[in-house]
């Protein structure tokens, strides 16, 4: 209780700081956001690698299939739920069509970027070729290929000196990298008055665009609707109070709404996972790295209903089937999605083109995709932490 009264209050001392508008304020405010965000960054990429490598080495195949399993259902089930409430929200709201779709402002994506960029080459790019690019370039997807083929040969490995050694080495790194991580928690309200400054001052220079209230309306209501009722059902559907696991995960969906981005969010999510809710290591370890991966409830409803606006705009009639097959596309675009800030913007951005919408109003878009990005970000780690919840309980 302690914990939460103190990020309250850092959130509010940040959200004046913002709404001030003081020029070196706001200079100082996104650099300390940035260093905070480059920090854990810093922190998630070994932490997916020796999560998943230490539970595959330690837990070994025994039991893993049936985690995996739960994983993967509760992934799936609570990510078509999230799909399907942007869906309906779609209908009954109906946005409107812009009066006029000219050309975007820029964008850090280039047209010509996404021009030959397709599933074929997302898949390949998943298949390491150098052990050490997937590191460098933070590729997730890779990385937890490298992670289950080392873990695996290591639990399949005979017992020996040199196995044990190579254990307990991984271990030893993988304790070094908590103790690391619970001293930035432990710093984490300055970082907190950082990121709400930034969003303020964000806000009050007019980011919130009123032409199109209806979409954000939809995106924004849909999310809500997702974190607040959806997935305190499939909780409580598993006999799980939801008041008291969002309440020990609060740590984790607070990070993950200023950072933007659950790859980053994964050391705090695990560490609340663990020391406060009491999930089991082997679960936690296991189910948290995947899910940070593959369960993007949030970015399938963005995607959904994005790509049905964008659509819209360029003219296409929004039948039943298009609907159905675009919340289909949706789901799975957000399965193989990574866990970083602007991921599901951009993943829309190049859908968008490759069926030739006009993706111009992509580029109207952006400027609210912050604030759109923190709250899927938000309902994401909520979402994860559901799931290794419900996971934890059921093989218990």
């Amino acid at each position: 209780m302690k914990n939460t009264i103190i990020w309250i209050g850092a959130l509010v001392v940040g959200a004046v700081l913002g709404v001030l508008g003081i020029a070196w304020l706001n200079d100082v405010m996104d650099f300390v956001a940035t260093v905070y965000t480059r920090l854990f960054q810093l922190l998630a990429v070994p932490t997916i690698v020796l999560a998943v490598t230490t539970t595959f080495a330690t837990f070994g195949s025994k039991g893993s299939g049936r985690i995996l399993g739960r994983t993967l259902i509760y992934t799936l089930l609570t990510t078509f739920a999230a799909a399907i409430v942007g869906a309906l929200l779609y209908v009954v709201i109906a946005p409107s069509n812009l009066p006029y779709i000219g050309e975007a402002p820029s964008s850090p994506l280039k047209q010509g970027e996404l021009e030959g960029v397709s599933y074929y080459d997302h898949i390949l790019n998943m298949i390491p070729n150098n052990i050490v690019k997937p590191f460098l370039e933070g590729n997730v997807l890779s990385l937890l290929l490298l992670a289950f083929a080392v873990g695996i040969g290591l639990s399949k490995l005979p017992d020996s000196e040199n196995k044990a050694v190579v254990v307990k080495g991984l271990l030893g790194l993988q304790d070094l990298l908590f103790l690391l991580i619970r001293g930035l928690i432990w710093t984490l309200p300055l970082g907190i008055v950082a990121f709400s400054a930034q969003l303020a001052a964000q806000v009050s220079a007019g980011v919130v665009a009123d032409s199109i209230g209806k979409y954000v309306l939809v995106v924004l209501g849909g999310n809500v609707i997702q974190f607040f009722v959806v997935l305190p059902l499939f909780l409580i559907a598993r006999g799980l109070n939801p008041i008291h696991v969002l309440g020990k995960m609060m740590p984790a969906v607070m990070m993950a709404l200023f950072t933007k981005s659950s790859a980053a969010t994964l050391p705090v999510t695990m560490e609340s996972a663990e020391n406060r809710l009491g999930i089991r290591k082997d679960i936690a370890r296991f189910v948290l790295p995947i899910c940070t991966t593959i369960n993007m409830n949030g970015c399938a409803a963005f995607i959904l209903v994005t790509s049905l606006f964008v659509m819209q705009n360029g003219g296409t009639t929004l039948t039943l089937g298009t609907i159905l097959l675009w919340l289909l596309i949706s789901v799975i675009s957000a399965v193989g999605n990574a866990g970083v800030p602007m991921g599901c913007f951009f993943l829309t951005l190049s859908l968008m083109s490759g069926i030739g919408a006009p993706v111009a109003i992509l580029g109207i878009i952006l400027p609210i995709y912050t604030i759109i990005d923190m709250v899927e970000t938000a309902e994401n780690v909520w979402s994860d932490s559901c799931v290794c919840a419900m996971t934890d309980h059921d093989l218990q």
